[in-house]
This record gives structure tokens, sequence and C-alpha cells, in this order.
């Protein structure tokens, strides 16, 4: 298979009879398609299909003089009556390298003259169709070892991939085919040995599917053993596999560029959660504290409107690829969250809040749904065409001394201001940071005072002074791009992340938040007739029906929100959701397939590797342990274990693939502890004993209510400890239970705390 890949991320490679019977001209040939198809290029803006799209990424595009089309029966039908490839184009708005190959490439009239002669071009938002992103990239994966986006694929009429890659420069150089030679190169391949190339996309049809589809081929070595599979060990060896990558000197569990994995969080703070721990419970916690409190430090953070960027370019967390995705923020924010409850240490708490309130000031909608994200790039002036990466957090020295004053010396010390600028050498390439400077925290306010032989609080209050400053200052700049679409997906992370924090941070405003956008969803992507999940909203719902991970990631995130709020309408939601999940996307050897079947799709796929976000069966798994010990309802458990056993051969041999996964059979194996708080929901003592219950780290632990009402009544039908418990006329008892059975109840925080 890898052998007759046709590409590869900087060179293409074709098989060898294909090489053989097409040598021709490149000079002469190109000269002839551009005497032939030049066409004639005017000041009146030119809209090509994508203008009725709502998709941001689309969207951009829709002025190309490509003539684009979105994924659809239109183009299908066009590559096959007239007999061309396909050319698929698929990014998303806030990619860097995405711009920089529309700007090279699908702006220039030449090319895009090429193009539209030659191929149906389609463009595709990644964010939008998770189901056609992953077949074809998991296709240049295969074949090239590397992926990314943009990614760029040439399909057959029925399409078959024939030729993948990811970013192209327009032209040759270095020995690098550039894209427009390329073009022309597969189109005269078309022309003269079409019959091979079908064939090609027949065979890789047929290999990835053999390897990747619903009817890939297993052998006796696929099938683990189910006490192999629900085994501690595994959670173990996912945590050495994991610790072994460890940075010792600035945190993190890679060389760079490192990228923020929070699964990889969870599965050491769960390795850890005993309170009696063995050395290599303490060090597998001290890794991860230790990593977020470098990330926290670091220009990967935005140290004057909070939250992170996607990752650090280099190894010490300084130079960070600048676009902000929500799902980074979501998952962070519940890791700082897991960070602080475990160490009490309020410097988790504020990472947390910052960010949280990032989220609320820069991607919320009016209605209650989170934006996907800003883009790296921001133009370097208004009215300005140029634009740069990073130019709207990026600071001169100049600039922070005019700025601040005084307090500008102690600033440029904690935070690392050069008048040169910061950036590392070999860190910009593009020299985009020259004489501009990425705020770091090299310093804290204690060695500031130090240093400036000043008190600690006069340091805290001067900085919070300056970063306020340089907060509105930075106001009047271009902001970035804000892909403004909102993903069914992403809410539901963004939802459980908002849910904890309004407890365990003691914020009304937060546990609002989680709830303003539950009712979003519940109002504009879900489908009260066919009772299903719609994938997206802008401007309106889309007509893209839910995806797998849409269930998965909104069922986590509402059972959050049941365990902080009490409200049964999230439990009863979330549980409706777990059942068209079921009937949507079960497979049949276990596990979810990511979509439902689609006949655009060349197969059918379901994933088994958590990555930037967790893998949709790995929360499903999670939320199916959990739904079963919150109703009792054993099926769910049925379910989880099938999943697991879908995927035990990663877990029993490569489980730092699969660390949510691990975390899920850890809920599997071991006993769950379940808090039950009885009394009013608005009682202050319920209150206190719910957040005491939130700030012990227990990833076995649930929380259900004993309120008297239609919540605890819809849970007791199949939860039998729920039925005897009755709560009090005034105030409120907790009660703990493990196995079903409970102790004797607590009647306030302090005595739960101490069970």
């Amino acid at each position: 298979f890898l052998a007759r890949g046709l590409c590869n991320n900087r060179q293409l490679s074709f098989s060898t009879h294909t090489q053989k019977s097409t040598r021709f001209n490149w000079i002469k040939r190109n000269n002839q398609i551009m005497a032939d198809h030049q066409t004639e290029h005017t000041d009146q803006p030119f809209e090509n299909s994508l203008a009725k799209e709502k998709s941001p990424y689309l969207l951009q595009h829709k002025n190309n003089p490509v003539e684009w089309y979105p994924w659809g029966q239109t183009a299908f039908d066009k590559a096959k009556s007239e007999d061309k490839p396909i050319f698929l184009s698929v990014g998303y708005s806030t990619c860097h390298w995405c711009h920089v190959m529309a700007h090279q490439s699908f702006e220039n009239a030449e090319i895009a003259d090429i193009m539209n002669h030659l191929f149906v071009n389609i463009k595709l938002d990644r964010e939008e169709r998770p189901d056609i992103d992953k077949i074809y990239m998991t296709y240049v994966q295969a074949t090239t070892g590397g992926g990314g986006w943009p990614m760029s694929v040439w399909l057959t009429p029925d399409l078959k991939p024939i030729v993948g890659g990811t970013y192209f420069p327009p032209e040759d150089a270095h020995g690098q085919r550039g894209f427009k030679s390329l073009c022309l190169y597969i189109g005269q391949l078309w022309k003269t040995n079409r019959s091979q190339m079908q064939e090609e996309g027949d065979r890789t049809k047929q290999l990835l599917s053999d390897n990747f589809g619903e009817t890939q081929d297993k052998d006796d070595d696929d099938l683990i053993e189910r006490d192999d599979i629900m085994d501690p060990k595994n959670l173990e060896k996912c945590v050495d596999q994991i610790m072994k990558g460890f940075d010792p000197q600035f945190g993190g569990f890679s060389r760079a560029p490192k990228f923020p994995r929070p699964v990889v969080f969870n599965a050491l703070f769960t390795f850890s959660e005993n309170s009696t721990k063995t050395p290599k419970q303490k060090s597998a916690l001290n890794q991860a504290l230790y990593t977020l409190k470098r990330m926290a430090r670091g220009g990967v953070f935005d140290h004057l409107g909070g939250g992170f960027h996607r990752y650090s370019v280099t190894r010490d967390w300084h130079i960070p690829h600048f676009e902000k995705m929500l799902y980074d923020q979501s998952q962070l924010v519940n890791s700082y969250l897991d960070a602080y409850v475990a160490t009490k240490d309020e410097t988790f708490a504020r990472t947390a809040r910052e960010t949280l309130d990032y989220v609320l000031r820069d991607l919320k909608n009016p209605e209650g749904g989170f934006y996907c994200a800003e883009d790296a790039d921001s133009f370097l002036a208004h009215g300005s065409k140029e634009h740069a990466e990073g130019a709207f957090y990026v600071w001169t020295q100049k600039e922070v001394r005019e700025a601040l004053g005084d307090f500008a010396e102690p600033f440029e010390f904690m935070f690392g201001v050069q008048e040169e600028g910061n950036a590392p050498p070999g860190s910009d390439p593009q020299g985009e940071f020259s004489g501009k400077n990425i705020l770091i925290m090299r310093w804290d306010a204690a060695q500031t005072a130090e240093k400036f032989n000043l008190k600690i609080d006069q340091v805290e209050n001067s900085l919070k002074n300056a970063k306020s400053k340089l907060f509105e200052l930075r106001k009047s700049r271009p902001r970035p791009h804000l892909d403004d679409k909102i993903l069914t997906a992403w809410n539901g992370l963004m939802i459980g992340a908002f849910a904890r924090a309004g407890i365990i941070l003691n914020s009304e405003v937060y546990l609002k938040a989680a709830v303003d956008a539950a009712g979003f969803l519940r109002k504009n992507l879900f489908d009260e007739n066919r009772k299903i999940l719609i994938r997206n909203f802008r401007n309106g719902p889309s007509n893209i029906n839910g995806f797998s991970d849409d269930y998965a990631f909104l069922i986590s995130g509402l059972i959050d929100l049941y365990e902080a709020s009490g409200s049964i309408e999230w439990m009863e939601w979330a549980i409706q959701l777990q059942e068209k999940q079921d009937e949507l996307f079960t497979s049949p050897d276990g596990g979810y397939f990511g979509a439902e079947s689609d006949p655009s799709h060349l197969l059918r796929m379901k994933e088994d590797y958590d990555g930037a976000e967790p893998s949709t069966n790995s929360v499903s798994a999670c939320n199916l342990v959990r739904l079963a010990e919150m109703t009792g309802n054993e099926q769910f458990k049925k379910t989880a274990e099938k999943i697991l056993a879908s995927v035990g051969k990663i877990i029993v041999n490569s489980p730092i693939v699969l660390p949510q996964m691990c975390i899920a059979m850890n809920g599997l194996i071991k006993p769950h502890s379940q808090i039950i708080l009885a009394g009013k929901l608005s009682d202050p003592t319920l209150k206190q004993m719910l957040k005491e219950s939130h700030m012990h780290f227990l990833p076995n632990r649930i929380i259900l209510f004993a309120d008297g009402s239609e919540g605890q009544e819809f849970l007791s039908r199949s939860h039998p400890v729920l039925r005897d418990i009755k709560p009090k006329d005034v105030g409120a008892q907790a009660f703990l239970c493990r196995n079903m059975t409970c102790q004797l109840p607590v009647n306030d925080a302090s005595e739960l705390n101490n069970l």
C-alpha cells in the first residue's frame, strides 16, 4: 500500500507503470494549456458556488477565480458528466497554511484557469464535515506518513483517491513539485492513462476498506481476552508510556513542536487519584502539574486576554501558533480545574478563570452558544492589506515602555521583553517577530519584587494595572478572524467545562453559561421531530446531521451539567441522546462509527485515537460507564464493554494511543462512589455539600440528587438506592454510597469532607 502511494507532503512519486507511459515536455504542455484556456479577468467581483454556503471557511473562498463547489451531488454529477477528476481541498477558516496556499495558488488567475479546465474543484470545511475529512486524511497519512491542513487530494469522479498531500507551493522549487505543475501533470495522466488511474483508485479503495473500514480484515491476533483488556495494569502501562516522553526542564511529553493533549493530563490525574500515593503515582501527578504550570507561564497562554493558543513551536512553550480553538479551551479548563482540586493551588484556578472569561468575552454568541475559533493571523494595521501571524498579540519594547511608564522595566523583566524581540533563533523562519516580543512569564511576582526592591503586593497590583493597560491598547488593533459557526460537539465540551467551573470556582456566571449553551443547542441544533442533533449553526442551523462526536461530547457535557445543577432535564436529554447515538452509529463489532451511512462515503470509519480531541468512542465509553452508575441500567455498561473489546489490541499493546479509553476501562473495573444529596436544590447547605463533592478528585464518583420531585422520581425507576431516600423539609443531607450500600447521612459539608 505504501509503495503504491502517490505522493507525500513534499514530493510526488507515481507508480512505475504510470511513469513509463506518461513522459512529456512540461514546458510545452504548460504553454499549450495556458494558450488554449486563458480567461479574461476583470475587476468585477466573481462569485463561485461557495457564496451560498454558511461555513466561514467556504465563504473565505467565494471570490477565488477557482470555480469551487461544496461537497455534494452537484459537483459529483459534474465530474462524471465531464469525465474529470475531482480536486478536493480541505481546511478550516483559522488554518494558517490554508491561508498561505489560498493566497499563493487559489487566488492566482493562471493556476485557477488550469484547475478549472482540468478538474471539478471542491472545497470542504473539515469542522463541518469531519466524516469526509477523516476518510481522505487516512489515505494521505497512509500513503505519505504524515498529514495536516490544507489537505489536497485528487479523486476519480466516483470519489476514489489517486493523489494526495497537504500544502504545495505554487511553483517548483528546491526539488519539490509545485502545485501548478502538479495539476498539469495529473491532468495529463488522466488524459493519457485514465484506465490505470481508475484501477489505482479501485485498489486504493479496497486497501482502505480492508485496513480501516467497517469490513476490515481481522485475524486471531486481534482477539484479546476480556480479562486482558479489563486489567488495571493497562492504565499504568499507558502512564508509563506517557511519562517516558516527559521533558523535565520545560514540561510536556514530546519534543517541539509541543501540542497540548489534555487526555494525557486526564490519564495522569486518574492514575494518581489515591490519597496514599506510590512513588510512581506521585511522579505522574507532578509531571502533570509541572507541565500545566509551564504552559500557563509560556507564550502559548495569552497573558493579557486569557485562553490558550493552539500549540508551541518551541520546547519552552514560548512561541505559539497563535490560533485559539474552542476545543482546546474547554479541555484545558478541565485540566486546570483538576489540578486545582488536586492541589488547592490558586494559580491553577486563576488560569481556568482567565480562560473561561476569554471564552465568555470573545467566543460567546449572544444567544448562548460558543464560536469555534480565532485565527492566528491578523492585519498589521487598520486599512492595511498586510497581515502576519500573531500580529494582534506581539509587542515592541517601545510600545511597552510608552504604555507602562515606571513599571515598564519590572514588566519587561517578568515577561522577557527585549529591544530586538524575544523570539529565539530558529523559531521565526519568516522573520515575522523581528523586534517583536511574545509575552512569556520568565519571573514571578516574588522574584520581580526581590529584583527591584519592591513589595510583592506592589508588584501584583502594578502587574494587574499593566496588563489592563496593554489589553485596552490591544483592543485598538485589527482582531484576528473569528470563525463564528457553532459546532454541537465543541459546545458539548465547553458546557462540561463551564458546569464544573461553576461549582468548583463558585461562580453562578459560569454555571449560567453552561445552562444557556445547553439551552441554545436544545433550541437550535436539536430536531425535536426526528430526535436528532444538527452539526452546526451559523445564521441558522445547517442541513448537516450531527455526527457521533456531536452526541458523545454533548452527552458528556450534559452529565456534567446535571451533576452541577441537579436539573433532571439535562440527564433526561443525555439519556435520550445516548439512545439515539446507539441507533444511528453502533458498529456490529462494538463501538460507534463516526457518521451515519452515506452513499458519498468511500468507507465507514471508527475513531480509535485520542488526539487533540478525545475520540468519540473513548468519550462514549466514559459516558456509558457514568450513565450505568447513575441510572442503574446495566445495558449501558455492556455497551461500554463492547467498545473496549473493539479496541482491545490497542489497549493492551499501545494504550498511549487511547488514554481516555483507559480511563473508561478504569471506570468499569473499579467500584464507584455515589454521593446522593437530599434536599431542595436551592438549600444553602445542599449547595455547600455540592461544592464539597466537587472539591475532591474522584474520577469514579457520581453525584445524584434526591430532591423529592420529578428528578428523583425519574432516576428512581431504575436506581434502587434513590427509591428509599427522602429529602428533609428543612436543610439537606448527603449520603455516601458504594456498591449500592449507603453510609449514615451527614448534615453539612465538613462532615462530608471527613468521609
